[in-house]
């Protein structure tokens, strides 16, 4: 039988009947090529008889426990399950310059030890320029070697010949490989060669960290392309703007996902913060302003402080503007919404601007009170004292409804100075020195405030 014609978008392999000069899954032009289908007979297979020696038993299988490679830097080493283990893949994403070559730099820095030489491959800058981020790191290596080479194949025969004690890929969207026909940093050729780059870290034993910088949507070089085929992964998020990182990890075979860490960028790369929630509190101004409210966050299992601040100002035309910073857009609006109707506020007048200081992006629903409390502030022009914190999640009712872990953001409140915490109506039966204020809805916290 003959094989059927196919046509294939060379960047996002979405597969069409007939060619069209534009790719409907993706939007890119003139990337559709012709490719020969398989023919239908490959896909009929002949029964066999199935050998039932293949089957393993779990009893009869040993656990290797490997020792992992300790960075000593805790926030590092947590991150990975308590440090890398063997013959792993590991994906580092985030945003272009957000300081994820200076990372992977103090990463081989802390492993370099002994005779076992180190391996840095890099296809998008030269020796000299990765020479001057060393010098900048204090980092005085004495069995790095660094490699300029774009073609997977080369890559894998280097790690087999040389076998380092761990290699670093900066990054996957400049490697190609000759398996592949399309152009390197397309979805096929970086599939061809993460799956390269993993069975030589599976044969060889060699832990490999694959860099990758992330697109406007937040996803690394596509539609979560390689996140299924590593072992862990890891974003580093923050503002460039800004001193403060959070490493985060979204995916780890070894450990757990729940776990974050927090980093500062320096003049001498990325330090460690050993105790963030402080840090993020020197950071908070102690006057009281209008329109500003402290709250606390959770990221994996640690709690942080964030001052959220809004600016409510009067509409000069047109309909009402709704901006924010670090916090959702259809939240803000959601929250407009209920103050205007639970709590006879006219917003609709107002222009609403939303801030979270420091350049953190905030998902968690627990600091919907605190900044409908900012926005109220803001409008009445009446400050919120310092030493207080308020908690909590807004539903469409007008209701404040509980939030996950209160007990740890009490805790921390009270660890931290805070002499009263405005929370959901919740049975909080812990012994503390700090004044609970428990309401129910949101028109209780404007009376209140």
């Amino acid at each position: 039988m003959n094989a059927k014609t196919i046509y294939i978008c060379e960047n996002c392999d979405a597969q069409f009947p007939k060619w069209s000069g534009r790719c409907l899954q993706c939007g890119a032009w003139g990337t559709i090529k012709e490719s020969a289908g398989q023919s239908e007979d490959k896909h009929k297979v002949s029964v066999q008889k199935f050998d039932a020696g293949k089957l393993i038993d779990f009893n009869n299988i040993a656990i290797e426990n490997f020792p992992r490679l300790k960075t000593d830097l805790v926030e590092i080493d947590q991150i990975f399950g308590g440090g890398i283990v063997p013959g792993s893949l590991i994906l580092i994403g985030g945003e272009p310059g957000i300081g994820k070559s200076t990372l992977v730099l103090q990463i081989l820095k802390q492993i370099e030890a002994g005779d076992i030489p180190l391996l840095y491959v890099s296809g998008e800058e030269s020796a000299a320029q990765i020479k001057l981020r060393i010098e900048r790191l204090n980092y005085k290596p004495k069995n790095l070697k660094f490699l300029s080479e774009t073609n997977v194949e080369q890559v894998c025969a280097a790690i087999r010949e040389l076998k380092p004690k761990i290699a670093v890929i900066d990054s996957i969207q400049t490697i190609y490989s000759s398996d592949a026909p399309s152009e390197a940093g397309n979805v096929a050729q970086i599939r061809a060669c993460t799956v390269k780059l993993l069975e030589i870290a599976k044969s060889t034993n060699v832990p490999l960290i694959i860099i990758g910088h992330v697109t406007k949507d937040g996803a690394v070089a596509g539609p979560k392309t390689l996140e299924h085929l590593v072992d862990v992964v890891t974003y580093l998020e923050g503002d460039r703007l800004h001193g403060f990182r959070i490493l985060r990890s979204s995916k780890n075979r070894f450990g757990s996902t729940n776990e974050v860490g927090v980093l500062e960028m320096t003049a001498a790369g990325l330090m460690e913060v050993k105790d963030p929630t402080k840090a993020f509190l020197q950071e908070i101004i102690q006057s009281p302003v209008p329109g500003s409210v402290i709250t606390c966050f959770l990221e994996g299992r640690r709690a942080f402080l964030a001052e959220v601040q809004a600016l409510v100002t009067p509409t000069i035309f047109g309909y009402p503007q709704r901006k924010t910073s670090g916090y959702d857009l259809n939240r803000l609006q959601m929250l407009s919404a209920v103050l205007f109707k639970r709590a006879n506020m006219n917003l609709n007048n107002q222009d609403i601007h939303l801030n979270i200081v420091g350049g953190f992006k905030i998902n968690e629903p627990a600091i919907d009170l605190a900044a409908a409390a900012a926005i109220i502030s803001a409008l009445r022009n009446k400050s919120i004292s310092r030493d207080m914190m308020i908690i909590g999640e807004i539903g469409l009712g007008g209701e404040v409804r509980p939030v996950p872990n209160l007990e740890k953001r009490i805790f921390e409140a009270e660890k931290l100075g805070f002499k009263s915490v405005i929370m959901p109506h919740s049975k909080f039966n812990k012994k503390t020195q700090i004044q609970l204020i428990p309401i129910k809805t949101v028109s209780e916290m404007l009376n209140l405030l």
